[in-house]
This record gives C-alpha cells, sequence and structure tokens, in this order.
C-alpha cells in the first residue's frame, strides 16, 4: 500500500510539474509573439522627447507647448497600437 501511495504522489508531482512547464511556455510564447520592439522603442524616445520639451524654456511662441500636446498625442496613438496588437496577436515588430 505504501508503494502504492508513493507512485501516486510521484504521478500528480509529475503531471503537475509537467502543466506548470506546458503553461510557461505558452506564456513565454504569447509574450514574444506579442512583443512590438519597434514601438517600444518609439515609445520610449517620445517619452524622452517629452522630458526634453518640457525642461526647455516657455519662450517659444507656443509651439513648445504645441509640441508637447502632439507627443502626448503621437505616444497615444502608438500605445493604443500597442494594445491592438497585443489583443489581437499581433506579432513583430
Amino acid at each position: 500500500m505504501k508503494n502504492e501511495a508513493l507512485t501516486r504522489r510521484d504521478a500528480f508531482a509529475a503531471s503537475l510539474a509537467g502543466g506548470i512547464a506546458a503553461a510557461g511556455m505558452l506564456a513565454a510564447s504569447t509574450t514574444a509573439e506579442a512583443y512590438q520592439g519597434n514601438m517600444e522603442r518609439a515609445l520610449n524616445q517620445l517619452f524622452a522627447a517629452l522630458q526634453s520639451l518640457r525642461n526647455a524654456t516657455p519662450n517659444k511662441g507656443g509651439h513648445r507647448e504645441r509640441a508637447i500636446e502632439l507627443i502626448q498625442s503621437a505616444i497615444g496613438e502608438v500605445q493604443a497600437g500597442i494594445d491592438f496588437a497585443a489583443a489581437h496577436g499581433g506579432g513583430g515588430q
């Protein structure tokens, strides 16, 4: 009886480990498929540009403020593209 219980326990542990491994592989493939490298880099560069504009002196005749608005809009569009790709399985860059 003791050997039978040990065998069941081993089988359960093996199936549990297999399930965890399969879930990890599925998560890794989904993450890699949805990663948008170029979009992420563009987003980072837009945030850097936004910070530079915010640090600039405001004596630009309103053009600095308009540029800030446009970059904020671009950030929203890039993020929307990333979100769309993630929701629809879009891979690639």
